[in-house]
């Protein structure tokens, strides 16, 4: 029986710069989606709209992340293993954001195609990510 607790099971620091660029790459990709609907220089007058727009998504992943295992030892080892922890763990990490942007901001309300766009897009742009992490690593 391990003397680990679950979090210690699911996070190992040599993942850190994989959960740096994890953190990077989404916030590319909802900076692109976000810039589908303002301009760059709306978002600098009113950064609420960028952060309204990634902030549920960030939240999402935080939580999700750690808890199906993206930065345990298996998520740090190599492509073949960690791109499928990342895109597990990236839909319930969509639909914590989803779920958050709606009760934050339920004047959007939910569209079902953004919801593919948000699972779709966030698990290729991670694997992605991920892909090139350990082609240059």
């Amino acid at each position: 029986m391990s003397t680990q607790s679950f979090m210690e099971q699911r996070l190992d620091a040599s993942t850190w710069p994989i959960a740096v660029g994890d953190i990077i790459a989404l916030l590319a990709f909802l900076l692109a989606g976000t810039l589908q609907h303002s301009t760059i220089t709306e978002i600098q007058m009113n950064p609420e709209i960028y952060l309204f727009a990634a902030g549920p998504f960030i939240l999402g992943w935080l939580i999700a992340a750690p808890l199906i295992g993206a930065y345990s030892p298996g998520g740090g080892s190599a492509a073949n293993s960690s791109i499928p922890l990342a895109i597990r763990s990236w839909v319930p990490a969509a639909i914590i954001g989803l779920v958050v942007r709606v009760v934050a901001v339920p004047e959007r309300g939910f569209a079902p195609v953004f919801a593919g766009i948000m699972l779709v897009g966030g698990a290729v742009v991670l694997s992605v990510w991920r892909y090139l992490y350990f082609q240059l690593r």
